[in-house]
């Protein structure tokens, strides 16, 4: 019970989600001398290594830590609170050297006065005082880090989206800046998923007029451009951990276009040569694959005919 109570209460400290497990509550329980009874409002500030952790989980929750199990409280929950504002480091010694072995660490008086306000009226109102003063709190700056880190990709003039950061949407931010001038300049995004926000960018009128199903039981491939002119369209599937255009992907998306009457051109893009050769059996006969790693190029799957539908 006090372990979930410990859980709640990070949560509401604004911690990551990665910090709300067993090892953080442990960790919150013994900066705050909390054992099986203690009350919340009974919570204290005693000054702990890493150390101390283990044998407070170990005397009074009988939970069975190994000794190297210290370097793990410290990379992964107490670095953590620290930069969350929860814990300082050396509030007795700020002078300490980094290396110092008499380095240890106390609850702040701010998250204190949360944690002795735990199932308290006043409890919310603490916890939001606290993730005022600290910025929203830790889950929120991480969060804030990799919006600013995102991707931006243009698709037309003063129309530019951002994308969650990462190597996949990196990868389909390259289709739209690279593989689309080069290989279908006439064409127009219609859709564009992201790994946080799967449609970052739909165009539901111009789908529905080519008969292409949108909806949650319809996957799109990763990108979808519409070369009105030639009428082809580019059904682009963008590869960094799994999912090229395989004979299996390749007939369900048949299937869903079925009332698609316009030409369909399926490509799996690839950053580099090293992903693409770890799927180069998976992908079907009669698509094209795209490597951003050599812009200029396409290999096509198909034999008798370069780029084109089928």
């Amino acid at each position: 019970m006090r372990v979930d109570e410990a859980k709640a209460l990070l949560k509401a400290l604004g911690m990551p989600t990665k910090q709300q497990n067993d090892n953080a509550a442990y960790t919150l329980l013994a900066f705050a001398g909390i054992g099986r009874r203690t009350p919340w409002a009974e919570a204290g500030a005693p000054r702990l290594t890493p150390h101390d952790v283990i044998q407070f989980a170990r005397d009074k929750y009988r939970k069975a830590y190994a000794e190297n199990t210290r370097e793990t409280i410290r990379r992964q929950a107490i670095h953590q609170l620290v930069q969350g504002g929860v814990l300082a480091r050396n509030p007795d010694d700020p002078g300490l050297a980094t290396n110092s072995p008499r380095t240890h660490y106390a609850l702040t008086d701010e998250a204190l006065t949360v944690i002795r306000a735990y199932g308290t009226e006043r409890f919310e109102v603490e916890a939001a005082a606290f993730l005022v003063k600290v910025s929203g709190g830790l889950a929120a700056q991480y969060a804030r880090g990799r919006k600013d880190a995102g991707v931006e990709v243009s698709l037309a003039a003063n129309t530019t989206l951002r994308l969650s950061p990462g190597q996949h949407n990196k990868l389909q931010a390259l289709v739209v800046t690279t593989f689309l001038p080069k290989f279908a300049p006439a064409a127009r995004v219609l859709y564009l998923g992201d790994t946080d926000h799967k449609s970052l960018q739909v165009d539901q009128e111009a789908l529905a007029a080519l008969g292409i199903p949108v909806g949650k039981h319809n996957k799109l491939p990763d990108v979808v451009l519409f070369d009105e002119q030639r009428r082809w369209l580019f059904l682009v599937e963008a590869v960094t951990s799994h999912g090229p255009v395989s004979p299996k992907r390749h007939k369900e998306l048949e299937e869903m276009l079925r009332g698609c009457s316009v030409g369909r051109v399926y490509v799996s893009a690839f950053l580099d040569g090293k992903t693409f050769r770890r799927y180069a059996t998976d992908i079907a006969w009669e698509t094209e694959v795209w490597i951003a790693e050599a812009p200029e190029h396409m290999l096509h799957y198909n034999g008798d005919r370069f780029i084109g539908p089928r």
